[in-house]
């Protein structure tokens, strides 16, 4: 009887080490799995399958919340030579921040209204600084519309009549367009890249290169470096001390203006 009675202690000392054993196992192997879970999730933040949401302060530049690629040299160097395009020792006027204190708040609600990200405001100051003159190939007005383009999205052009010239109606045409580049490409960065390069263009370019983030892409001259444009000129406008102005008018945001009126 003592025999058994020991042999039966002795078993039930091994069971309940080796159930402690399996609970520490667990535990341990618990912990690490939500670790590497919450790892995962943090590393795979996008808005898209290619383009990185804004998420932190080391992100200082971006289109429409769609940031530039981190720790990419050439990216940085183009961006840079944006910058020193666009600061004050380069341009040496304030005449677009007087431009833009008088015309954004026309264009920010019209933006807002079509669901287009306000970066895109700063698509005139690109294309024509605010005028409504006419290039060499014939695109007219604030937003540079081609008159074919123009007569698609609603403007009347000819016959005396040139509706690319008035800002109110050309940004409209300009929302409906954008929209329908964003429609097509699904990425914000890249409906503007189409927007001055064309969408069939561009569509062909990423067939081509088997890549669809514009950062990355080899596009011509003007395409390839018209995002970077539209970001330094953001960064004059909302940080224009940084960029060497020193004269110039205060942009309010497009709510602080709605508030006023």
């Amino acid at each position: 009887m003592i025999g058994k009675e020991m042999i039966k202690k002795h078993l039930l000392t091994c069971s309940v080490t080796l159930v402690l054993v399996l609970i520490s196992e667990l535990n341990i192997f618990g912990t690490t799995i939500i670790e590497k879970a919450a790892k995962a999730a943090t590393l795979s933040a996008r808005t898209s399958d290619f383009i990185f949401l804004k998420s932190s302060k080391a992100v200082a530049y971006n289109f429409a919340n769609e940031a530039l690629p981190v720790n990419d040299a050439r990216v940085t160097r183009k961006l840079n030579k944006s910058l020193r395009q666009h600061d004050y020792k380069s341009v040496q006027s304030n005449i677009l921040h007087r431009k833009a204190e008088l015309w954004f708040p026309v264009i920010e609600p019209i933006l807002k209204f079509y669901g287009i990200p306000e970066d895109f405001k700063y698509v005139p100051l690109v294309e024509s600084g605010l005028k409504s003159g006419t290039s060499s190939k014939g695109a007219s007005g604030f937003w540079q519309f081609m008159p074919g383009t123009a007569r698609t999205y609603g403007l009347r052009v000819g016959h005396g009549v040139d509706e690319r010239k008035n800002l109110r109606k050309s940004t409209i045409a300009a929302c409906k367009y954008i929209k329908e580049l964003y429609d097509e490409f699904n990425s914000w960065t890249l409906a503007a890249a189409a927007y001055n390069n064309g969408s069939i263009k561009l569509a062909r370019a990423i067939n081509k290169q088997k890549e669809d983030n514009y950062f990355r892409m080899k596009l011509n001259r003007e395409t390839g470096s018209y995002v970077y444009k539209l970001i330094a000129m953001k960064a004059v406008i909302e940080q224009p001390k940084e960029h060497g102005y020193d004269n110039y008018f205060v942009i309010p945001p497009a709510s602080q203006l709605l508030a006023i009126n």
